[in-house]
């Protein structure tokens, strides 16, 4: 068995991983070691390379549009940050969240949240949002929210590849493997191994396994809800031209927007059908049998349209609250996590990045406080409600 330490160590090296690396090495020049662990190094599974690749700031957390804010200006400065090629795509389509009568009150208190950290966005009725887009109907539908700007869609692997190249121009090491077992003594974490029988000591441990972030931290003796669940994304083409569309998502909680020349759509499952699962098998009936119907009831040209192609892939559920966990253990202070997104990881990945490296480097939040996304609230069975998940 062979035995390296690293002054840090990152179990999972998708987007939020690679972003805590990337801070940690390129912009707080921290000098000590950094090694990123990840299982899947072809990203073939990974849920960054497998979302929906898009970023709001209509939440109603002020933590939240703090952190897509920041991921915004990230997005935004990526050539001063990578050099002049870096390019992702982003595409600022905007959001259109959508409300019913009894949704409507929920809607305005968000707006009023979201003014007041400087998203830019408006509230819209149901005559302007015809007026404004012409393809929609607006039946059953009270009040629209709509992003001006600050808003839209990205290649989710470009991202994730300029910030781990990034990280390892800057020294960090990508080391391929899985964790099977933590070495915890007492107060503190020693060491994780690996499947293929490496030991790797650290003086910090990370958590940022994504889905796999609950059964990492059980290998610690350590609870976290958080798990995989299954989300399908289907591609559809539509006979009749539509647009331009913003991403909109449906009173029924369906959302869907344009890529390229098709568009892609999805819905979570009711809580009683979403379970933890690690497999990614499409649900093919949720296309027939729910997406159209309501896709079509919106968007009546959307009566005409094929689906093309499916995949699936999975949110790291916290299943307390749907929001991030984020800082130490407060009884193993050489624990981090990061984890928990529930949907909104990749968008917020520079942010968790940032903080996380700052945990690291300074020992406390500067940038952004995400205390209230502490590991305390989790023991203390506190939730932070987001009502706004997607």
């Amino acid at each position: 068995m062979t035995d390296v330490r690293y002054d840090v160590a990152i179990v999972g090296g998708a987007a939020v991983g690679s972003a805590i690396a990337w801070f940690l090495k390129a912009e707080l020049g921290f000098a000590g070691s950094v090694a990123v662990i990840e299982r899947d190094p072809t990203y073939a599974r990974a849920s960054t390379t497998l979302s929906a690749a898009s970023i709001r700031q209509q939440f109603s957390t002020p933590e939240n549009i703090r952190m897509s804010r920041f991921g915004l200006d990230f997005l935004k400065t990526l050539k001063r940050r990578f050099g002049s090629e870096a390019d992702v795509g982003f595409r600022e389509g905007g959001y259109l969240l959508l409300a019913s009568q009894a949704g409507s009150a929920t809607l305005e208190a968000n707006h009023v949240v979201q003014r007041a950290e400087g998203a830019d966005v408006a509230l819209v009725d149901p005559e302007a949002l015809e007026r404004r887009f012409p393809w929609i109907s607006a039946d059953g539908v009270a009040l629209g929210s709509l992003g001006l700007s600050g808003e839209g869609w990205f290649d989710a692997h470009a991202l994730l590849q300029l910030m781990k190249a990034g990280a390892r121009a800057h020294g960090a090491a990508y080391i391929p493997g899985e964790v099977v077992a933590i070495d915890r003594a007492g107060g503190r974490i020693d060491a994780v191994r690996l499947a293929e029988g490496q030991r790797i000591s650290c003086g910090t441990l990370v958590n940022a396994a994504g889905p796999q972030a609950g059964h990492v931290a059980r290998l610690a003796g350590i609870d976290l809800p958080v798990g995989p669940r299954k989300r399908s994304v289907f591609v559809f083409r539509c006979r009749e031209p539509v647009g331009p569309m913003p991403l909109m998502v449906d009173t029924s909680g369906l959302w869907v927007r344009p890529e390229g020349d098709v568009f892609i759509t999805g819905i979570s499952p009711a809580a009683a059908d979403d379970p933890e699962t690690d497999d990614l098998e499409v649900d093919f009936p949720l296309f027939d049998e729910v997406l159209w119907p309501a896709l079509a009831t919106r968007v009546p040209a959307f009566e005409a349209i094929r689906q093309e192609r499916a995949w699936a892939g999975h949110y790291d559920y916290n299943s307390l609250d749907q929001n991030a966990i984020i800082g130490p253990h407060p009884d193993i202070q050489n624990l981090i996590f990061a984890n928990g997104f529930s949907g909104h990881g990749l968008q917020q990945a520079p942010a968790a990045g940032r903080a996380v490296a700052e945990l690291v480097v300074l020992g406390r939040f500067e940038s952004l406080d995400l205390s209230v996304f502490g590991y305390e609230r989790i023991a203390e069975n506190r939730p932070v409600r987001e009502l706004a998940v997607i």
